[in-house]
């Protein structure tokens, strides 16, 4: 009998050098504030240092420092 596809581990990209984690979707992330932000996308990029507009995805703002 197949697996679910639930069951299946996400796998997930931690770049060393400063940017998002790319995680393998389709993903459901839970903020701090309880609330759910979903997509389902093939690859997710995450944002890891908290200046993207569309938090908690990537917008690329990381590349602006200022």
């Amino acid at each position: 009998m197949p697996n679910d596809p639930n069951d299946e581990p996400r796998r997930i990209r931690v770049r060393r050098e400063e940017g998002p984690v790319l995680v393998e979707g389709p993903v459901e992330v839970v903020l701090e504030d309880g609330s759910s932000a979903f997509s389902d996308r093939c690859v997710v990029a995450l944002c890891t240092c908290r200046r993207s507009r569309t938090y908690p995805w990537c917008d690329t703002s990381h590349r602006h420092r200022v």
